[in-house]
């Protein structure tokens, strides 16, 4: 709305006049920088080749995006900073030894087939870097799930296993460990302590809200309670959520604005859904973890939770019913 200063008339443009400072970029900034301190823990953790796996994957993560809307001749997004985002989640997945090459077809794959070919962003209809990682998982299974590169000093890295591997053979492990980063894993889900210092950072700036990962957590909590065959065994149970990319899927992917359910309801619900699918998967599956397919799954039935969750509008549904109800019962008194 201006002031016409010449015949002083307002002039009135249409809705929405109310207009927010929060843009993409900058969304996708503080998902960056809430990241950094996994990535670089997992630098420091595992050496030069981690840092490698993950400038690699971004820039194939944004050279993708750039070429695809170059040639395709559309507007160039890559200054909104989610390929960067795709990309450093995609990486953060990986085993720290793996060929670089293949986390970097896993981004192409992310961007070009997930995100681009749907319309880009916003019309993706799942995570990209999660697909991504799901690709990468059935193609090259051995490369995925080849951590011997990443156990801890003095552990045989040939007789060692994951800690998640651990638990489901029976085993124990250190909490410790899992909480500070001293075990064998991807790059970015050593350290629930660095994860949950950037988890942190997106909650108190406002990026997430609790309500996925506080509803996610809770369920594997539940469920491992209820069929892990340790009963409710607390520290059992924690190793569960700290082992794993439990965490990191939890504030980093299942709230991913675009394939996640907008309504609390539905959020709530979305929450349950992954959690039950992770434990299903990592008690009755062949694998010990479960998270990636569980929340890919999740991200496919989103729509259909959100539709079931949508509040009806006053004046129609039930509450149309009411307002007749009412109408009719007014109109009674009136007469009398």
């Amino acid at each position: 709305m201006a002031l016409n200063e010449d015949k002083k008339l307002y002039h009135v443009s249409s809705s929405p006049h109310v207009r927010a400072s929060v843009t993409t970029q900058k969304i996708m900034t503080d998902v960056i920088i809430a990241m950094l301190p996994a990535t670089a823990f997992g630098v420091y953790r595992f050496g030069i080749g981690a840092l490698i796996v993950v400038l690699a994957t971004v820039a194939a993560a944004v050279i993708s995006e750039y070429l695809y809307e170059y040639f395709m001749k559309r507007p160039i997004t890559i200054t909104d900073g989610s390929a960067v985002v795709t990309g450093m989640i995609l990486a953060l997945n990986m085993p720290p030894e793996i060929p670089v090459w293949m986390p970097m077809l896993g981004a192409v794959f992310a961007i070009i087939v997930v995100k681009q070919l749907y319309g880009g962003l916003g019309q993706n209809f799942m995570n990209p870097a999660l697909a991504a990682r799901c690709f990468l998982l059935i193609s090259f299974s051995r490369a995925m799930t080849d951590f011997s590169a990443s156990f801890p000093e003095g552990v045989d890295a040939v007789s060692g296993a994951t800690p998640l591997a651990v638990l489901k053979a029976g085993g124990e492990a250190s909490l410790s460990d899992l909480f500070f980063g001293n075990i064998a894993g991807t790059i970015g889900e050593v350290s629930v302590l660095m994860l949950l210092i950037g988890a942190a950072y997106l909650l108190i700036r406002g990026v997430i809200s609790i309500r996925i990962p506080a509803v996610y957590i809770a369920t594997v909590a539940v469920f491992m309670g209820l069929f892990g065959g340790r009963g409710f065994d607390l520290y059992y149970i924690a190793c569960e959520i700290c082992a794993g990319g439990l965490i990191f899927g939890a504030f980093f992917m299942a709230t991913d604005y675009v394939t996640t359910p907008i309504t609390p309801l539905g959020q709530i619900l979305f929450g349950v859904f992954i959690g039950i699918l992770t434990g299903v998967f990592r008690v009755f599956g062949a694998s010990a973890e479960g998270v990636s397919y569980a929340i890919i799954i999740g991200n496919i039935v989103a729509p259909l939770i959100e539709r079931a969750t949508v509040p009806t509008p006053f004046g129609k549904g039930r509450y149309a019913e009411i307002t007749k109800k009412l109408m009719h019962e007014n109109t009674e008194r009136g007469g009398k």
